[in-house]
């Protein structure tokens, strides 16, 4: 059975990269794209890239959505609050990419943003749409994680649940320059990137308050230290997460053993032995993580991959789709990365 889908935000990397899997996808049939910053444009003149005939981007007021049984959200921060509802009301699916619904309570988003939700009463109609870590069968809304806080819990979450490790935790981050969006800014020019690595959002970003309620969400309360840096680089996040072991008996194989419990038949997460590279997921819907022992600190390392606008953004969208709508969760998304 087909099921309509709409993507509103197609114009950005992430929507983007919705229509290129949906357009591939076996049951979800993409029938009508938004985007209000351009409006009345093909699709092939926003992304040469994607086949996209005679196919153009429409207003993105909920009077001008069709009928759907899903609706995919690429939108900026702030831009979903009311859409999203209004959507849903109608009887649709709706995945949000955004950050808008991330936080489950009002208190942990006002905390996060400096303001108050405006639709507080309706947080807890959301998922938080971390696939692996947390059962999406039966949800309707779904708040998809960030990019950094799904590296971060996919690596260290099992190992802490697990009581191999322990708080406080440290998560050095590093992403590449589409993880920021597709708006003009200056501090993202070729210029200003190439050749170059840098922190930013030093002890205040927003996707600490994140991981640390992604992490409670999954049993673990813990404090983490979080501190993201952007790469000269397209696409590609690799997130390293330093924690105290919680005995001096823990080793390697323990480590690896339980990543390998945790994700036991979950296709989209692969256990690996050796460091990750970004440049192995580049393209790919999969993580990859692993883990180690510092035996001379005492300190647990677990590193995960990603491709900041897939798994960390796009495939997971439709790989919660998927499981909503009862599907095999990799159904339509691409396993294998580019190589160089």
């Amino acid at each position: 059975m087909k099921r309509r889908a709409a993507v509103i935000g197609a114009s950005g990397y992430a929507g983007g990269e919705l229509v290129r899997l949906l357009d591939a996808h076996p049951v979800f049939d993409l029938v009508w794209l938004g985007a209000h910053s351009r409006a009345g444009a093909r699709l092939g003149e926003v992304h040469p890239h994607l086949s996209g005939g005679d196919r153009r981007l429409a207003e993105t007021t909920p009077e001008d959505i069709p009928p759907v049984d899903a609706v995919f959200l690429a939108l900026p921060h702030g831009a979903s609050y009311q859409l999203g509802h209004e959507l849903a009301d109608r009887g649709a699916a709706v995945f949000d990419l955004g950050s808008d619904y991330r936080f489950d309570t009002p208190q942990r988003y006002e905390k996060a943003y400096g303001s108050p939700h405006p639709a507080a009463d309706r947080l807890g109609e959301w998922s938080y749409g971390l696939p692996e870590l947390f059962d999406l069968k039966g949800a309707r809304r779904v708040a998809l994680p960030g990019c950094y806080p799904t590296s971060v819990l996919l690596a260290a979450v099992p190992l802490l649940a697990a009581g191999l490790a322990t708080g406080p935790v440290v998560a050095d981050c590093l992403s590449g320059v589409s993880g920021a969006g597709r708006s003009l800014r200056p501090d993202l020019l070729f210029g200003q990137v190439a050749e170059g690595a840098r922190a930013y959002g030093i002890a205040t970003h927003r996707h600490r308050p994140e991981i640390e309620m992604g992490m409670e969400k999954a049993g673990v309360s813990v404090q983490v230290t979080f501190t993201p840096h952007l790469l000269p680089i397209q696409r590609g996040l690799l997130a390293t997460v330093t924690m105290p072991a919680a005995s001096a008996s823990v080793d390697r194989t323990d480590l690896l053993g339980v990543l390998d419990k945790a994700y036991q038949g979950r296709s989209l997460v692969e256990v690996v032995e050796v460091p990750p590279q970004t440049r192995w997921v580049a393209g790919s819907s999969r993580a990859i993580v692993t883990a180690f022992f510092d035996s001379h600190t005492g300190m647990v390392i677990a590193q995960g991959a990603l491709d900041n606008l897939l798994k960390g953004a796009a495939s997971q969208a439709v790989q919660a789709a998927n499981l909503v709508f009862g599907l095999e969760e990799e159904l339509g998304l691409v396993m294998t990365g580019w190589m160089p």
